[in-house]
């Protein structure tokens, strides 16, 4: 299952990245970014969303994104748009429990129903038991960070670990979550 576009052209990504950038610096900070994402509603988009993001496309470790990195970024976040709206089976402008299950069934991820309800109340900010665009993206990568890390220790691939207390700690402390 893709849910990729195509990449806008160069002079359109720089025109956006110009509006982005309130100050001027070249770079794309978390909070410029913030102010610049929509997640559907009228409520600002998830800051830890927004960090987490900028986390995964700073290649020089720095807080901020260039013009290459946002590139990359803006690429990530319209398959991200398609992908959630090709799961909000009723349009609703947010992912519910039974949206949320099928979304992470097509990813291949076979969870329970006690883990998929612990995951909208973990990413419903709002406490309405749907989650919205930014909100899903999080759950997304945070759902595939940990999925990541438990495999390094799933060697025979059986879903089952057994690991030390500051292996469980340096894992948990690892991801960039």
């Amino acid at each position: 299952m893709t849910f990729q576009s195509p990449m806008p052209s160069r002079e359109f990504l720089w025109d956006i990245f110009r509006r982005v950038d309130k100050d001027r610096s070249g770079y794309i900070s978390a909070d410029e970014l913030q102010q610049a994402l929509s997640n559907g509603t009228w409520n600002p988009f998830n800051p830890e969303t927004v960090r987490l993001m900028i986390g995964m496309f700073d290649k020089q470790n720095r807080g901020v994104i260039n013009f290459e990195d946002f590139g990359a970024l803006w690429k990530y976040v319209t398959d991200w748009q398609n992908c959630f709206r090709s799961f909000d089976r009723d349009n609703s402008g947010n992912i519910d429990k039974e949206e949320l299950k099928n979304a992470l069934s097509a990813f291949g991820y076979r969870l329970s129903d006690n883990v998929v309800n612990v995951m909208i109340q973990k990413f419903d900010r709002f406490g309405r038991g749907t989650i919205l665009f930014d909100d899903f993206i999080q759950c997304c990568v945070t759902l595939y960070m940990l999925t990541s890390s438990f495999r390094q220790y799933d060697t025979d691939q059986d879903g089952v670990i057994t690991i030390h207390y500051e292996q469980f700690l340096t894992m948990v402390f690892g991801l960039k979550v």
